[in-house]
């Protein structure tokens, strides 16, 4: 254990890290997600099509290829921005396919009575959208995108791979100065199962609180 305590400053600044990219990240996603789920059900059969293309290409490409292409292509193109930066904007696109999903599986589980009462009212799509349907559709979906945080958060670890001194990096760099890697690395995997045991009691409480009865 005293390989621990002896790190533990460092292990602390790998978890501010992984938290910050990971509270980041899901800012990112969430507003992504919202954007293009309303794409995927507008009526507009271009906007439809792009959604569709964002969350297929997104999704069947690995996060780690989107992380290199962003950290080492786009200085090339002359698009410059810190390691911190780079990943997180990568994982809000990223994770905004995955919640753009589940926000519209949200969507399509709101009551079709609902739209077509706001059109009567003369509401636009967009103010149904805004002011009737999405409302209903994230209360439904709490407990998808709080698996989507989990995802996030695990995810972040991958940014290790491109110079981003978060837990795993910080995992790795201790390991590399002391060569013991089960107490080091049972404990990076104890922080992130807490982390994760903080988001699953977050999601259970909101969506216990939000829930629609119908």
């Amino acid at each position: 254990m005293n390989v621990i305590t002896d790190h533990l400053g460092e292990f602390g600044d790998g978890l501010l890290l992984t938290v910050a990219l990971t509270v980041l990240a899901l800012a990112g996603s969430l507003a992504a997600g919202v954007v293009v789920a309303a794409m995927r059900v507008s009526p507009v059969r271009v906007l439809r099509a792009a959604g569709m293309v964002y969350v297929e290409v997104l999704q069947n490409i690995p996060l780690l290829v989107w992380l290199v292409l962003a950290v080492f292509g786009l200085p090339e193109i002359g698009i410059m921005a810190g390691l911190f930066t780079t990943s997180a904007v990568v994982l809000s696109l990223y994770q905004g396919a995955y919640a753009a999903e589940a926000i519209r599986s949200g969507i399509n589980a709101v009551p079709a009575g609902q739209g077509e009462a706001a059109r009567a009212l003369g509401l636009t799509f967009l103010q149904s959208l805004r002011l009737v349907v999405l409302p209903q559709a994230l209360r439904t979906v709490v407990q998808p995108l709080g698996n989507i945080a989990i995802m996030t958060l695990m995810n972040t670890a991958l940014a290790a791979a491109v110079g981003v001194v978060e837990l795993t990096a910080t995992a790795n760099r201790v390991n590399l100065a002391e060569a013991r890697p089960i107490w080091i690395f049972v404990a990076a995997g104890l922080a992130y199962m807490a982390l994760s045991g903080v988001i699953g009691l977050v999601t259970g409480g909101l969506e216990r609180r939000l829930a629609i009865l119908r």
